[in-house]
């Protein structure tokens, strides 16, 4: 009997990860890959993290191994919402923090305590590719709305919102996959239209402490509308390998609600990462670290805008980050990333064609390029080896 009859309709909805399945095809170490959202292995402390690894157990002892509380560390917590509350000038309590096993899992309890099948979500084009994952369990009824230079276009979020949507999805902040920023004055628009709607908000932002060029801007709904999670996490600051995320909300029954569904998923985040993470924070200087992190990712990022610029075709366009991990390759019409992505393999380099960021769609001219996981002269081989692809196709 074919188990495919025993199969939930939720995971037949469910695309699988069209990253994970490049990383297997890229795992060849003379591919030069620029398709993983990966941190650079250099920026990891990892003497310090063994420090802080030893000094828990000697001073925690079992309570390093045990279970514990589903919101999470209150130290971490209280660590979080200082944090936060310093920076952004918000007003949190531990009451407020949810520590998750990555913000992956956050994606996932969101829609599952706000989606029923067929409810509304508004979501970016292109969007983050594991949040379609993790949303389609729920197999709700997606409204992409058109990502600009500036950020979400307010007519079509308009437009989108007279659908009877339950929240939207957003990476303000070095967008994934595009690496743009909204501007200010687009967060101001978006916070005037969504203050009229009985939605929730979230905004994922794993890259906002990256920003290596300009200022950090404010968010959108965190400490002014109800209803607004915020999505953080220190695996692109600290150690992915942790997956220690959080979810921040001021809304206490929304907050509980989530609570409820993680204590049926996992009980808690590991606690033992948790006591780690927490110890590093507290007897290390987390801002020269990331400060450390965002000189090198500069220099990564302008390696890959210097060697396109030479290497590329004119009729290539790219976005300029001024922070994050990515950017977002715009091709000539009529040529498909996806079908370039095996003919770049056979060069050995590797990248992700931007169809899987998109609902149903298929055949896009774009791709995004990761900089941050490999030095300025491997970046430099590998635009040249998809340079010289390019021009092979365009003559």
């Amino acid at each position: 009997m074919s188990i495919e009859n025993l199969l939930s309709e939720g995971i037949k909805a469910t695309p699988p990860s069209f990253v994970r399945g490049i990383l297997k095809a890229a795992s060849d170490p003379s591919v030069i890959s620029f398709a993983g959202g990966l941190p650079n292995p250099i920026s990891f402390p990892q003497d310090e993290l063994l420090t802080s690894m030893e000094h828990i157990v000697k001073t925690y002892g079992s309570n390093v191994f045990q279970y514990s509380i589903t919101a999470g560390l209150p130290e971490l917590r209280q660590y979080i919402a200082d944090r936060y509350n310093r920076i952004f000038g918000l007003r949190l309590t531990i009451d407020n923090i949810l520590i998750t096993t990555g913000s992956q899992q956050a994606l996932d309890l969101i829609g599952k305590v706000l989606l029923d099948k067929g409810d509304g979500v508004i979501v970016e084009k292109p969007t983050y590719l594991a949040a379609i994952q993790a949303f389609s369990m729920q197999q709700p009824q997606f409204y992409p709305v058109e990502l600009t230079e500036k950020g979400m276009n307010p007519e079509q979020l308009k437009e989108a919102l007279q659908n009877p949507v339950k929240f939207i999805y957003a990476i303000p902040d070095f967008q994934n996959p595009t690496g743009l920023t909204y501007s200010a004055e687009n967060r101001k628009c978006i916070y005037e239209i969504l203050k009229n709607h009985e939605v929730v908000l979230i905004e994922d932002d794993p890259y906002g402490e990256l920003r290596f060029d300009g200022e950090r801007l404010p968010y959108i709904g965190v400490g002014k509308l109800p209803n607004s999670i915020l999505l953080g996490t220190f695996s692109k600051t600290v150690t992915p390998g942790m997956r220690t995320g959080f979810l921040i909300s001021e809304n206490e029954e929304l907050l509980k609600n989530i609570s409820i569904a993680k204590e049926a998923s996992d009980l808690h985040t590991n606690i033992f990462s948790q006591y780690l993470i927490w110890d590093y924070l507290k007897n290390n200087d987390l801002d020269n670290h990331i400060a450390k992190i965002k000189e090198l990712y500069k220099k990564q990022a302008h390696a890959m805008m210097a060697a396109m610029d030479q290497y590329f075709p004119s009729t290539v366009k790219y976005t300029k980050p001024h922070g994050g991990m990515f950017l977002w390759v715009t091709l000539p019409e009529g040529v498909s990333a996806m079908s370039l992505f095996p003919k770049a393999l056979e060069k050995k380099v590797a990248f992700v064609p931007g169809d899987p960021f998109y609902i149903g769609s298929d055949n896009t001219n774009t791709m995004r390029l990761n900089y941050t996981n490999a030095d300025c002269k491997t970046i430099e081989e590998g635009i040249h080896r998809l340079g010289e692809l390019l021009k092979e196709l365009s003559m």
